[in-house]
């Protein structure tokens, strides 16, 4: 199959998209990613990232860049602790030997620059925001935001949970999980947040009360990033009256939204060094199937999007970057052949990540949900 593809194009330069390429030109395909970003820090970064061994860890071994990874990565970060809605600590990994450390942690930013740096120079175009593509011989003509366009024999739709090429396979259609975060970085922690900070120690927390949640994670950089978990209509955002682009209207909504909450968890937006953003979470249906096609299929987020409450985004992403250029770079006779494997497998694995995941979701924001987070982490 090798021999008969001439270009594959992958659209989204995250994680996923990134290793793909990486796994491609190990193999000697040629492959361009087109990225929207004019550059890498043009958005925030969000949470830290554990890749796990069978997934994330399996991909970078396969790549070549454990060693890499390991050079970047934060020893200690994965530490945790669960607190109640007044930061009464219920469970603490900080007293001994860092369990997570088969789940090792890295920033998003270091992780995205290592596997950038591996891969050939203009390999990856930015300022490319894709608007449409036709069909052109057995393949397809792209056309970006910039006015430039592109041919590729293969098209890899690895742009996230919002996918504009996810409409090209199938009409399923996201489903609200009844939960809304707020996403946020709080920069600069020690001095904006110094009892967040402290309660985090460098690692991680879990928070969780009155059917709501706060996640918090330290971040090399000396910041914190957040989640807010709350249970609230799918309109929530735009009907709520609330302008997200106004700290001290947010800091109001968290004060009484979160009015039973220890006051301490206000840090969060009192002070002007922090990025937040409102996010509704949703999830495609756990048994979706679409035809299979010979020169175009997904990964990631753009293939099965879910929350983030079972941390499997980042890991399913890159399996599914290793499996499908596996399939790519197989024994199968024709494309089609090998994006349908790769589909079969990829639709089985999601299918039951997305239910774990959504049991998760449902539980973490429901009564008694401290005492069912530490027992799962007592049977780990």
């Amino acid at each position: 199959m090798k021999q008969k593809t001439r270009h594959i194009a992958i659209i989204g330069g995250g994680p996923g998209g990134l290793t793909l390429a990486r796994l491609l030109q190990q193999k000697g395909l040629s492959v361009t990613v087109f990225e929207r970003d004019a550059t890498p820090d043009a958005r925030p970064q969000g949470a830290t990232l554990d890749l796990h061994q069978a997934s994330g860890l399996a991909a970078l071994r396969e790549a070549g860049l454990l060693g890499e990874f390991y050079r970047h990565y934060r020893p200690g970060a994965g530490k945790m602790r669960v607190v109640d809605h007044e930061g009464h600590i219920f469970l603490d990994d900080h007293d001994g030997p860092d369990a997570a450390e088969d789940r090792p942690e890295i920033d998003r930013g270091p992780l995205q620059t290592l596997l950038l740096n591996s891969l050939r120079p203009g390999t990856v175009i930015r300022d490319s925001q894709f608007v449409g593509m036709e069909a052109k011989g057995q393949g397809w003509l792209i056309h970006f935001k910039n006015g430039t366009t592109a041919e590729a024999d293969i098209v890899i739709g690895a742009d996230g949970a919002n996918s504009k090429i996810r409409p090209y396979l199938t009409d399923y259609k996201p489903v609200y999980s009844g939960i809304t975060i707020v996403e946020g970085n709080l920069y600069e922690a020690a001095k904006n947040a110094p009892l967040l900070n402290a309660l985090v120690n460098g690692g991680k927390v879990f928070a969780l009360g009155h059917s709501q949640s706060l996640i918090l994670s330290a971040k090399g950089d000396g910041s914190l990033s957040f989640y807010t978990g709350t249970m609230v209509p799918e309109t929530w955002v735009s009907q709520s009256g609330i302008d997200f682009t106004d700290r001290l209207q947010v800091l109001a909504w968290f004060r009484e939204a979160f009015s039973a909450w220890s006051p301490m968890w206000q840090e969060l937006f009192q002070s002007h060094g922090l990025w937040f953003v409102p996010r509704p979470q949703y999830h495609f249906p756990a048994e979706q199937h679409w035809p299979s096609r010979p020169n175009l299929t997904l990964l990631g987020d753009a293939a099965h999007r879910m929350p983030p409450y079972a941390g499997e985004g980042v890991n399913m992403a890159m399996l599914d970057a290793l499996e499908l250029a596996q399939a790519l770079t197989g024994d199968f006779p024709d494309p089609l052949s090998a994006i349908a494997a790769y589909e079969e497998s990829m639709w089985a694995r999601s299918a039951e990540t997305t239910r774990m995941t959504l049991e998760q979701t449902q539980w973490l924001h429901q009564d008694n949900s401290l005492h069912h987070l530490i027992n799962l982490f007592n049977h780990f």
